[in-house]
């Protein structure tokens, strides 16, 4: 039954110019454009998701209409894909924002840690009213951004903020990190290489046909496309932004979380190899 409700849910994947990039929005529900008004009611709330890395947007569409359930489709749920994580297919059309604050205007080195910030700023600005509270929700290093965007702009009406397996510090020390860390930093310029000479000439129906395969075998399966994943622009954006992941999260902000802790929710795993369960047990400084 509750599949069978799922299946019921408006997905709709949009794209718009956000920091002077291409970016990829998949929304839950009727909501498309908060500013209009529509033949539903506008609602009070959105649920806004930030991915990890190298979290393709595609891959939490079972997570958001899960959600639209649970709120008893009240509130849009919307995922915003990285800068640079995705490509816009040819039949797709790229939207113009709904404020033209500053979607048009570039970012400084977009693709890095901090650019994929403001990144996230500069979309809520353009497309989400002010009257409208969020619920913000990160996802590993999504739980860093989100973090900042609170710091960054405190005058955003965060509701409340859930950080699902945080990597918030010592990324290059978790189990995790202590693999990617040489393979992302001394080669990643051989990934970049090696991703557009087999990738770059392949066709998409064979990409299509392995990624298939891929999630035949993960048994997920997939309501969208998700050709970026083997984009070799994708791939050496994702690969840029973990290499700095493990060079700039080292300390964990506590003047942040101090701040913000009455609307933060701290989510950790035991399984997780990005943050680990150590941290369940670290206090804060009073």
């Amino acid at each position: 039954m509750a599949s069978e409700v799922e299946e019921q849910i408006p997905v709709h994947e949009e794209f718009f110019l956000c920091g002077g990039v291409e970016t990829k929005i998949i929304k839950c529900g009727p909501w498309t454009n908060l500013f209009e008004k529509q033949d539903v009611s506008k609602p009070k709330q959105l649920i806004f998701i930030i991915p990890g890395n190298p979290g393709y947007s595609t891959f939490y569409v079972p997570f958001a209409k899960a959600l639209y359930t649970l709120m008893k489709s009240r509130f849009p749920v919307w995922i915003i894909s990285h800068a640079g994580f995705s490509v816009t297919p040819k039949d797709k059309k790229v939207l113009a924002a709904p404020q033209e604050e500053s979607d048009a205007q570039k970012i400084e080195d977009v693709y890095g840690l901090n650019g994929q910030i403001e990144h996230k700023i500069a979309f809520l600005r353009a497309h989400v009213p002010k009257d409208v509270k969020l619920i913000l929700i990160g996802h590993s290093v999504g739980t860093y951004m989100t973090l900042h965007v609170m710091k960054r702009v405190p005058e955003l009406p965060v509701a409340q903020a859930f950080l699902l397996f945080p990597t918030i510090e010592r990324m290059s020390e978790s189990p995790n990190g202590k693999f990617a860390t040489p393979f992302l930093c001394q080669f990643r310029y051989l990934l970049y290489a090696t991703s557009y000479l087999l990738l770059k000439p392949c066709p998409e129906v064979i990409k299509s046909f392995i990624i298939q395969k891929l999630m035949g075998q993960m048994n997920s399966k997939l309501e969208l496309p998700l050709t970026d994943i083997l984009q070799p622009f994708c791939l050496a954006n994702a690969a840029y932004l973990g290499s700095q992941e493990m060079v700039q999260i080292v300390k964990r902000d506590d003047d942040i979380i101090k701040e913000f802790l009455p609307k933060l929710k701290f989510y950790y795993g035991k399984t997780d190899g990005c943050s680990e369960q150590r941290m369940l047990t670290v206090h804060l400084p009073s």
